[in-house]
């Protein structure tokens, strides 16, 4: 039975949402120069999304048909719900960041406050708006359908749209990032953003559909697919719904406590905001779960926090390997100081022992929330770990509003104090993206691990021999597709940054242009990544739902334990690599960060042509591949259940 109660969270956080969107149009948007590169960076990032969502929606309906014809008119409805909802996510976020980022950049001019102001209440209309939309169509199928075993369509549908997202906004993104480094900062020696850099539009762009609307679908999907799995295992339905409720109460409260003055209190707010939205959750939670469940309920409140624990420890972990704050990060920098192959080296390996904290804490979340609730205390706990979704991702989406702003007013010479202001938020961004690709990345796992203990319920798989040929081949199959996922994802964008660093090479040919005396064409490094995004999103977009379907199928009635070895091998793997990836990426464009803020030469040093380098290679990791990754795990596991009655 399902719980009208959740629908007033729903309309408080629609309010804050209307709001929030009335006051920020309400922002000056800055001078006419200001407006013009705004506006530049509005018409690539529109451009680019329509053509990917025309592009996924010609595979997306013979999929639909696919899944009418063998799994009946009400799971192929819930994917196109699914499909379009998600979509919807990415549309608010670029178009919302692709406002703010100018409002942004105009506010520098006034101080630090109003810009953390206008940029973080951006990032919480996108966060916000990711929630409302799940948990509304959750609850609206649900209602029509009466059927919790329908809403797997629903959930397929958003990681079908995620998965397209992520790595076509990956590509972009980091094509345009590398091409605009390695010929901007390291060939001509000039700074980030400067306006005769062909391809610093697309770079912002890029942080637009890679870092907003990928990010957006990303946990758009780790949302709906966490509530599911917890309906699908659990006798109350409506439990996991009210707990999502909760969830954006807490985030819209803990929302108007991100305030300061201070440049060097900006994490310290944003982290104030998590704190409470916390605590508020952790009340209501209890108060849903002694109330809807009863006294003897307790364990799975107590599996509840664990999740939501689990997620603020993986957030700190995460920012201790990234920060440059700490030794992890600085070590980093100070090994750019013999050349980039030491830099390389240190980066790589910081990304490879930051999975240790990760792994155990996911493992030790495991075993003590199936000791105290069973399998249903692994997956209701993905929903307490993603429950303030709303707060966490408006941090995140902070960052890609900042770091637009930062080129916006580098662009438009608003001179060195605005320059400032604007770099202190953008690293402070820097930091805020790299604990929400932690967040997404632990929840991936949790997810992925409800999904696949749900997989074994639906086929009635108890055991899983390992000495089993046919589990084993699974198992080495499902451990190789993150390999295969990676290097196409990967690949992709170095190909696609080697046509920008010829575009732009080309165009720095041109005395009039690196006098300042001749505007760059952005168009065409736009049109450069758009292109090489939509073409190189196919191949592994596909592949993460093939393989599934083949390994099932193909193993003919052994199918369901080839597929629980494929999910096993698939989602340890990717774990390790998608943390692995993130945190190196991250911690290697923190390091040339904390050189470029005066530290071991400064920038235009040898030290910092060599981070820049590490962070060039780190690009593609943290920004392409590895958010991938996270999708991945889950969208074999949810193709893996979808398929499962017909196994």
């Amino acid at each position: 039975m399902v719980n009208y109660l959740v629908l007033g969270p729903i309309a408080l956080a629609a309010i804050y949402i209307f709001y929030s969107i009335w006051w920020l149009l309400r922002q000056p948007a800055g001078n006419e120069k200001m407006r013009e590169v705004g506006e530049a960076i509005q018409i690539g990032a529109r451009t680019y999304l329509n053509k990917q969502y025309r592009a996924v929606a010609l595979v997306a309906i013979i999929v639909l048909a696919v899944i009418y014809w063998l799994l009946g008119p009400v799971k192929a409805l819930g994917f196109a719900l699914g499909a379009i909802t998600s979509s919807l996510t990415g549309y608010l976020g670029m178009n919302i960041a692709v406002r703010a980022n100018v409002r942004t950049a105009e506010a520098a001019r006034r101080g630090i406050a109003p810009a953390l102001n206008v940029a973080f209440r951006s990032g919480s209309i996108m966060g916000l708006g990711v929630v409302v939309l799940g948990l509304l169509a959750i609850f609206t199928f649900y209602l029509w359908t009466g059927s919790v075993e329908a809403l797997i369509g629903l959930g397929f549908g958003a990681s079908f749209i995620a998965i397209f997202a992520r790595v076509g906004g990956g590509i972009y993104t980091k094509a345009a990032d590398v091409g605009a480094d390695l010929v901007g900062k390291v060939e001509a020696g000039i700074p980030e953003d400067d306006p005769r850099n062909p391809a610093v539009v697309a770079d912002n762009v890029g942080d637009n559909v890679g870092d907003v609307a990928g990010m957006g679908a990303d946990l758009f999907e780790s949302y709906v697919n966490s509530i599911i799995a917890a309906m699908l295992l659990g006798a109350v339905v409506s439990y996991p719904l009210l707990l999502a409720a909760v969830g954006i109460v807490a985030s819209v409260v803990g929302a108007l406590f991100v305030r300061t003055n201070n440049p060097r209190r900006v994490i310290a707010a944003m982290n104030t905001g998590l704190f409470v939205a916390a605590v508020l959750f952790a009340i209501g939670a209890y108060t849903v779960t002694n109330y809807f469940l009863g006294n003897e309920s307790i364990n799975i409140f107590w599996s509840v926090i664990t999740g939501l624990i689990l997620g603020l420890f993986i957030g700190f972990i995460t920012n201790y390997y990234t920060s440059n704050s700490y030794r992890p990060t600085r070590g980093i920098a100070e090994a750019a100081s013999t050349g980039a192959a030491t830099n390389i080296i240190a980066g790589l390996a910081t990304g490879m022992i930051s999975t240790a904290l990760p792994v155990l804490l996911v493992a030790a979340a495991v075993i003590f929330t199936n000791w105290l609730a069973g399998i249903y205390g692994i997956a209701i706990a993905a929903v307490g770990m993603l429950a303030t979704l709303g707060i966490s991702l408006a941090t995140d989406t902070y960052g890609p509003v900042a770091d637009n702003a930062a080129g916006i007013v580098e662009m438009a010479g608003l001179g060195q104090e605005t320059r400032e202001r604007a770099e202190a938020l953008d690293a402070v961004g820097n930091t805020t993206a790299a604990v929400g690709k932690g967040l997404a990345i632990g929840s991936a796992a949790l997810t992925a691990l409800a999904l696949l203990v749900t997989f074994f319920q639906v086929t009635g798989l108890e055991i899983v021999n390992l000495r089993e040929p046919i589990v084993l081949a699974g198992l080495f199959v499902g451990a190789l597709l993150p390999f295969l996922f990676s290097a196409l994802s990967m690949r992709a964008v170095g190909e696609a940054a080697m046509r920008i660093v010829g575009e732009v090479r080309r165009q720095f040919r041109d005395p009039d242009l690196m006098a300042g005396q001749a505007r760059p064409d952005y168009a065409r490094v736009v049109a450069i990544a758009t292109e090489a995004a939509l073409y190189k999103m196919v191949a592994p977009s596909l592949l993460a739902v093939a393989v599934p379907v083949a390994v099932g199928f193909g193993f003919g009635s052994r199918g369901a334990e080839a597929i629980a070895g494929l999910l096993i091998g698939a989602i340890v793997t990717g774990f390790l690599m998608a943390v692995m990836m993130a945190n190196a990426g991250g911690a290697w464009d923190n390091a040339k960060k904390y050189i470029e803020a005066g530290h071991l030469g400064g920038k235009k040093s040898d030290v910092h042509k060599a981070a820049v380098i590490g962070d060039t290679v780190g690009d593609p990791l943290k920004d392409t591949a590895g958010p991938s990754l996270n999708i991945l795990i889950k969208i074999v596991s949810i193709v893996s259940l979808l398929i499962a009655p017909l196994l």
